[in-house]
């Protein structure tokens, strides 16, 4: 790149391939890549960066694939900085970088019920985005606000009840940087809250490729279907039984495969490029429409030039 970035604090890095930042370990480079020391940093960096640049926030690359070209402009991944996890009353505060597991388990040593997030990969500010959740519980039954930082420098506190969330959606500022979110949660007994997670867990890894590599559910749930935890959950209708009656349980192209332990995970099963990943994606799209009529929307968020 030709322009002249703001000089940060944190470290901004150019050309900075991001294949190895992402759970699928795909992707070419981004132009930049900011790690801000601090919010204050972030801040004063959005403030003098040029309007023009585009920015776009990467947490831990849990649901992401990043095309084989990289991303133009500024690629932002917070660190140390923004991983704080804070319990007041019945309030758990935490940084956008701080990992969901994480919180989750602070939050049980004090007694909170945000056991839901256990099993869900990557950070908060992801988590928040796209109002992620499992066994019935999503992060808009608990979330109370955020914070971020706006794409021009100013700092947001923003109620959840202003970012529309709905199933793996959210309506956040355009550019802005989640920095901080607080949630409410129920009080319950260290103990049991432990036990909880720990069949969470089992339940996941009996089911999941957490072995694998992969970024999580691939497909969006179609609309009421999603996984309630409950024993009289219906199945019918979930993305994993589309694919697979589909027949596109295990199917391959190139490195690229879907599960065959969880037919809604895609991975990376043997050098597979972002371009093979994402291909397998629109075929397994194409194949559950011919066959069932449903039109399944991706979850896993894709970004860059091909």
């Amino acid at each position: 790149m030709t322009q002249t970035l703001p000089t940060p604090r944190g470290a901004l890095t150019p050309n900075r391939p991001l294949a190895d930042l992402t759970w699928l370990r795909v992707g070419g480079p981004a132009d930049w890549l900011f790690q801000p020391a601090d919010e204050q940093d972030l801040a004063d960096f959005l403030a003098a960066l040029d309007p023009a640049i585009p920015v776009f926030p990467m947490g831990v690359g849990s649901n992401l694939i990043v095309r084989d070209g990289g991303i133009r402009g500024v690629v932002i991944r917070l660190g140390r900085g923004f991983n704080a996890i804070e319990i007041a009353g019945e309030t758990v505060t935490a940084g956008a970088a701080a990992l969901d597991a994480h919180v989750a388990r602070r939050a049980a040593e004090s007694g909170l019920d945000l056991t839901f997030l256990r099993t869900i990969p990557g950070s908060i500010g992801g988590a928040v985005r796209m109002n992620a959740g499992c066994y019935g519980s999503y992060v808009a039954d608990h979330l109370v606000s955020v914070r971020a930082v706006a794409r021009d420098g100013g700092l947001l506190d923003i109620p959840a009840a202003d970012l529309a969330l709905a199933y793996r959606h959210s309506e956040l500022p355009p550019g802005c940087v989640l920095t901080r979110a607080t949630f409410r949660a129920n009080r319950g007994e260290p103990a049991d809250l432990a036990a909880k997670m720990q069949d969470q867990l089992a339940r996941r890894d009996a089911s999941q490729p957490t072995r694998d590599r992969s970024a999580g559910s691939t497909f969006r749930n179609p609309a009421g279907y999603s996984s309630t935890g409950r024993a009289d959950d219906s199945h019918d209708l979930k993305a994993w039984s589309l694919i697979d009656a589909a027949g596109l349980r295990g199917h391959r192209l190139g490195g690229a495969q879907m599960s065959e332990k969880h037919p809604n995970f895609l991975l990376n099963a043997n050098g597979a490029t972002a371009a093979e990943l994402e291909a397998l994606g629109e075929l397994v799209r194409d194949r559950v429409r011919e066959s069932s009529g449903h039109d399944l929307a991706w979850e896993v968020i894709r970004v860059g030039e091909p």
